[in-house]
């Protein structure tokens, strides 16, 4: 039963955080202002956060602070990877999330005991492992699919270009003009 709740919260926060990294690198991209404004509104509601954990004790504490770090984190590398709008920074962000995810998993775990104990601290490390290496791979895929554009986009310039080499004079500098606009060049 308690494999069932991490796999699905782990599932869960890959995919809110996945969202909010696509929402927020589409609405802000390359937008540093939103970026610096972001991380001092998750500085601030971190402050809060915290100080709400004070009137806690023992572990019930360590959760607290822990999840408040991992609520500041995610709104840091969430406006970070939009800010940087690059397979890196959302592979870096989901990364770190899944650290700081892990960190609130393992303090819950601190409330158990014996094998069970140790199996809940091994089910939050493989969800990190599993989250971290999705996001590896998807930037390796995203990688692939740009240098594949890349590689589209020139063979395509190539046959345009060879088009054009059938024309002469101001048609034929017309079509060249033409296909470095289309082809990016």
């Amino acid at each position: 039963m308690r494999t069932m709740t991490l796999s699905s919260l782990a599932r869960a926060a890959a995919i809110c955080c996945g969202a909010a990294m696509f929402c927020a690198s589409a609405s802000a991209a390359g937008d540093k202002t939103a970026y610096e404004q972001a991380k001092s509104s998750a500085k601030a509601t971190y402050d809060a956060d915290k100080k709400a954990c004070d009137s806690m004790t023992g572990n019930a504490k360590d959760i607290c602070v822990a999840e408040a770090k991992a609520k500041e984190t995610k709104t840091e590398m969430n406006a970070e990877a939009a800010w940087k709008d690059t397979p890196k920074a959302r592979a870096d962000a989901t990364h770190e999330i899944a650290e700081a995810d892990y960190k609130v998993a393992k303090e819950r775990c601190d409330d158990m005991a014996g094998n069970a104990k140790d199996v809940c601290i091994k089910e939050a490390k493989a969800a990190m492992t599993k989250t971290q290496a999705d996001s590896k791979a998807m930037m390796k895929s995203t990688d692939a699919h740009m240098d594949a554009s890349k590689d589209k986009r020139e063979a395509n310039y190539k046959v345009a270009t060879e088009k054009c080499d059938a024309l002469a004079g101001d048609p034929k500098t017309a079509c060249m003009a033409d296909a470095k606009t289309k082809y990016g060049k």
